[in-house]
């Protein structure tokens, strides 16, 4: 493995978003490589602060048991649950903690805005944050996007009544703009829409939405 690729895996490993399979091989090779053991421990200590930023909820009373009646050994069923942290009541948390990847270079003062975009099957896919007049953008489960078409960003103010581009997801799903005419606020609506080549030719969302998230800012019920 590359470094990159060796420091991806300690952070999946403790977000806890690696497979069974790649978990255990992520255990051994703590066991045996002190450098990648270190990773791992710098990545506990950068994400344990934002276990605070969503106050913990009691999954409903036989979740865990339809879970495993409905789980059994069908590996697709794995990788929607790997994903789907908010059907778990557990996915505030999961989602305030993959968070941290956006706050290694945030100074100490008031805290940054954030929001998950989530599928309209509520899947998590993006993660933002936004602070000092910026937006930040980054996928936490890379997907492709139909041949000829390509994905734009928006925001939208609460109380604006049209949106305003942020500029083209790239395939590698990270983004960082210093949006023009408007500053990042609680409440703005983040979306990402299905464009034509080149992004929409209006200046306004044609196609539709496929990710969605409201700003709030960190450390707020």
């Amino acid at each position: 493995m590359t470094a990159q690729e060796r420091d991806e895996m300690a952070a999946e490993y403790v977000l806890g978003t690696l497979e069974a399979r790649e978990s255990d091989a992520a255990r051994k090779l703590m066991a045996r490589d002190a450098e990648f053991a270190q990773l791992v421990t710098d990545w506990e200590a950068r994400l344990a602060p934002l276990l605070t930023l969503a106050a913990p909820e009691a999954p409903p009373p036989g979740l865990w048991a339809r879970i495993e009646a409905t789980l059994g050994d069908a590996q697709p069923a794995r990788r929607v649950l790997r994903f789907s942290w908010r059907g778990f009541g557990l996915g505030a948390s999961a989602v305030a903690t993959g968070l941290a990847a956006f706050l290694v270079f945030r100074p100490p003062a008031a805290p940054p805005m954030m929001t998950v975009l989530l599928t309209s099957q509520d899947q998590s896919a993006f993660l933002v944050e936004a602070e000092h007049g910026q937006i930040r953008l980054a996928a936490v489960n890379p997907r492709g996007v139909e041949a000829g078409r390509v994905m734009q960003l928006w925001a939208l103010p609460q109380g604006a009544t049209a949106p305003t581009s942020l500029g083209l997801v790239p395939e590698s799903g990270r983004l960082s703009v210093t949006p023009r005419g408007i500053r990042p606020a609680p409440g703005m609506l983040i979306e990402i829409t299905l464009e034509p080549p080149g992004g929409s030719p209006t200046g306004r969302p044609t196609g539709p939405i496929l990710f969605i998230g409201r700003l709030t800012a960190a450390g707020t019920s």
